[in-house]
């Protein structure tokens, strides 16, 4: 059996076990951190940080956090805290501006994120009688490989489908028995799509799980997805940075997101004053990798907004469970003064009737200088069947979209209704924003 065997009992260990072993392990590997990577030497000596006063992960605070540049200005091996023959496999973020962030993995780092993704299939329901289609690409990007080797761990029958071919996805699907599918929502939302063109009838497969991640989506989107497929749609959490999808899941109350607390360990800091905030509190979601030897991080703040739930989890799990990541603190929009989230135009547009899931934000500025923000969507294919019968119905939805927008985020939208299939799908990561100020 493999050192880092799937193993669910984990996320029920007794508290004060759990907080033993993070103490443990925080502190072995901050010391191999220190005497493995001359950066992060030369970055506690930047902070004045004395590393003999690290005595316990209680003394996490005062040391200095890892931010994203810094994994960028030391491309491609600059963290590196082993020896190269002890790599054996690279993997890389899907950045589109400057140098990738480039992570390198032992056999360990394999063993360790194998192990946490067959806990989150066991956290949802997904066993060794199920067949498992993943449709995350495989290659540099985490998603593919993660799921495949997770799921082979949890015994489950592979499709390693990867991205696109939508038709080939949804005739495995019914023509495999396929009862597990992985990949990005906005991904799957084109399934659901491309579904709908050919008269697929969701009722005729074996579907019954969604295995969504590597963007934010919001409940809304859930509950979409559900309704559509008839399936239970589960949120799995993870970055290249840290150790790819399998950081986390939610379990099947879906209450939040539980932290596989023994691998990573999760704080909560102030974006502005970088102070750490107590459970409960809405912050910067902040990771200290607790086993990687590959590249270890120490506090390492993600950008994702989140929050730590304090109260216990009705499934019985002891690890902590952090809320759904519904933006991240870089994806913010100033619009007028404003702060504005993609998060909060899905949720207004997903909670209309039949579900708004199409849509993109476009920036821009008019005559006067003045920042301006338009919410292009589609509409349901029966909305579309309506407007044909009558036009003013367009305008009316465009006008209850634009007021509703108005009364969540507190600034003037303007919303259009585009035309049926213009809004382009991805088969990856969703292109929401499309700031056309960047292109002056």
């Amino acid at each position: 059996m493999h050192k880092y065997a799937m193993n669910s009992a984990s996320d029920f260990m007794p508290v004060d076990r759990l907080r033993a072993i993070q103490n443990q392990k925080f502190l072995k590997r901050f010391r191999y951190a220190y005497d493995n990577v001359q950066w992060y030497r030369d970055l506690l000596a930047e902070h004045n940080v004395d590393p003999s006063k690290i005595q316990s992960i209680d003394d996490i605070g005062k040391l200095p956090f890892i931010v994203k540049t810094d994994l960028r200005d030391t491309y491609p091996t600059g963290m590196l805290a082993t020896s190269m023959d002890k790599i054996v496999r690279f993997h890389a973020s899907s950045g589109t501006t400057g140098k990738p962030i480039v992570v390198p993995y032992t056999r360990e780092d394999i063993d360790v994120w194998t192990e946490c993704v067959a806990r989150c299939l066991t956290m949802f329901g997904v066993d060794e009688t199920d067949v498992l289609q993943v449709g995350y690409g495989y290659g540099l990007f985490t998603g593919g490989l993660g799921l495949h080797d997770g799921g082979e761990r949890r015994g489950c029958a592979l499709v390693p489908a990867s991205g696109g071919n939508t038709a080939r996805h949804l005739m495995f699907i019914k023509d495999l028995g396929v009862t597990a599918i992985a990949c990005t929502p906005s991904y799957f939302l084109h399934i659901i799509d491309h579904a709908r063109k050919i008269g697929y009838d969701w009722k005729e497969t074996k579907l019954r799980v969604g295995i969504f991640g590597a963007e934010p989506w919001t409940d809304g989107m859930r509950q979409f997805i559900e309704k559509e497929t008839g399936i239970v749609a589960h949120d799995i959490y993870g970055l290249t940075e840290i150790s790819g999808p399998g950081v986390g899941g939610d379990c099947s109350c879906h209450a939040g997101i539980h932290i596989f607390e023994d691998h990573f360990y999760p704080e909560i800091i102030d974006p502005e004053t970088l102070k750490p905030l107590p459970d409960g509190e809405e912050g910067e979601l902040v990771f200290t990798t607790l086993d990687k030897t590959g590249m270890p991080l120490i506090r390492y703040r993600t950008r994702d907004v989140t929050r730590i739930i304090p109260e216990p989890c009705a499934c019985g799990r002891t690890i902590r469970r952090i809320g759904r990541i519904s933006h991240r603190s870089d994806d913010m929009m100033i619009v007028r003064g404003v702060n504005v989230f993609p998060g909060q135009i899905e949720s207004v547009l997903t909670s209309l009737d039949g579900g708004l899931v199409n849509y993109q934000i476009h920036l821009d500025t008019n005559d006067s200088g003045l920042a301006t923000i338009e919410v292009r969507f589609e509409a349901t294919p029966e909305m579309y069947d309506e407007f044909d019968r009558a036009s003013e119905k367009r305008d009316a939805l465009a006008r209850l979209v634009a007021e509703k927008l108005r009364q969540t985020v507190g600034i003037g939208f303007k919303a259009t209704v585009a035309e049926k299939n213009s809004i382009p799908r991805s088969e990856g990561k969703m292109q929401r924003i499309v700031d056309h100020r960047k292109e002056d």
